[in-house]
């Protein structure tokens, strides 16, 4: 089958590659009708996470067509369309009981790559590095699913494709940083960027009754897209000053919710890039955090700050004695997904949640490094690539 798979940093590139197999009774093998591009792929791709290998198949948001089912699969036929999460669980270790399905213990085969960094074993998830389980990803025409009955949900009749598909990863995300991040009916909500998770855990604020949601980002056509498709308001952090429109939207206080929705990775030029450019090099730092640090000095006192953005490593000048000055409350987590998929394809078919918006561009896979030049770059107001496998 074909697939888009690493070759070193930067390099991606389109190859055929082995069908995936049944390896286990619970497994099932699904032909990949979408997939989509997801900020978390670009540390990946920049060579930034350790245990990647040349030819490891990327690509973790994906919806498809049933084509092959393990002895134990209960819960699916051959046929079935399927939204499948990103995150690799079992839904029986004492985490998955608990919900916190991205720390499961038995989702990962790869438990010593994974313990180098955190001190602990986190779950699986598709087309990651090594560390991560391993497991090839969803920019294929087909894909083999552990635990298909824990992992796979099938897609309402009435739902399309292209809003499904974000109910993979983007969607619980989002929905997971609202949630988690404590959001309640009349609270104010700060969303740093306005990519597809950013404009998703604004909606899900939306959703779950804050009084005011904004969404801070520097690109106007992502804000204007906020602004079209959420009805939230918005903030451009280079024409305005952020943290005195939060007070004034906020009656002096700051938000009692601040969403970090924005990665860590550089971006631009200029001597702040190259600072933080030789500052990797050195090794004396991963990333640096500036739309957490920004979160956490603009959350009111006794608010909550949670941290979604991806992040490959270590961060420097990070204001922790706010965080104890402040008396906040400040979390993070990859998305508990299995805890939200269902409830979120239901509010897709009642129109609550909407995400066709955000893929701005549709191509073949053949043309997926092309489609990850153009999200990497945000070219051409591209939000979110997806790709469709042509049998």
């Amino acid at each position: 089958m074909k697939a888009l798979v690493w070759r070193g940093v930067d390099d991606l590139a389109v190859t055929v590659v082995p069908d995936p197999q049944l390896r286990n009774e619970q497994d099932m093998i699904v032909r990949v009708r979408k997939s989509v591009t997801c900020g978390s792929d670009l540390h990946l791709i920049g060579g930034d996470l350790p245990f990647t290998a040349r030819g490891d198949v990327l690509g973790h948001e994906f919806l498809g067509e049933v084509v092959e089912i393990g002895p134990q699969v209960r819960r699916h036929r051959v046929g079935d369309r399927v939204v499948v999460c990103s995150a690799v669980s079992c839904g029986r270790c004492w985490h998955c009981r608990r919900q916190q399905f991205s720390l499961c213990d038995n989702g990962n085969p790869q438990p010593a790559l994974a313990e180098h960094a955190p001190g602990f074993v986190l779950g699986g998830c598709y087309g990651q590095a090594h560390a991560g389980g391993g497991f090839a990803g969803s920019h294929a025409e087909y894909v083999r699913i552990p635990y298909a009955d824990q992992g796979a949900f099938p897609v309402p009749d009435g739902v399309a494709d292209e809003r499904a598909l974000f109910a993979s990863d983007a969607a619980p995300t989002g929905w997971m940083g609202a949630d988690l991040g404590g959001v309640r009916p009349g609270d104010v909500v700060a969303v740093w960027g306005a990519g597809a998770v950013g404009q998703l855990a604004a909606r899900a604020a939306v959703l779950l009754g804050a009084e005011r949601v904004v969404v801070i980002d520097r690109l106007a056509d992502r804000l204007r897209m906020a602004e079209r498709h959420l009805g939230v308001e918005t903030l451009d952090y280079e024409t305005q000053d952020v943290g005195g429109e939060l007070r004034e939207r906020s009656g002096g206080r700051g938000p009692d919710v601040c969403v970090e929705a924005a990665g860590t990775a550089p971006r631009g030029g200029g001597p702040r890039f190259r600072y933080y450019r030789l500052k990797r090099q050195l090794r004396l730092e991963s990333e640096p955090p500036v739309a957490a640090r920004e979160a956490v000095r603009h959350c009111r006192k006794g608010g909550s700050v949670f941290l979604l953005g991806a992040s490959a490593g270590l961060v420097d000048r990070f204001p922790l004695g706010a965080v104890l000055d402040k008396g906040l409350t400040l979390r993070g987590a990859h998305q508990h997904g299995h805890r939200y998929i269902p409830m979120l394809l239901e509010r897709m078919a009642r129109d609550e949640l909407v995400t066709e918006h955000l893929a701005t561009h549709t191509m073949p896979l053949d043309e997926a490094p092309a489609g990850y030049d153009l999200f990497r770059n945000r070219l051409d107001g591209c939000v979110r690539a997806v790709f469709e496998p042509v049998p």
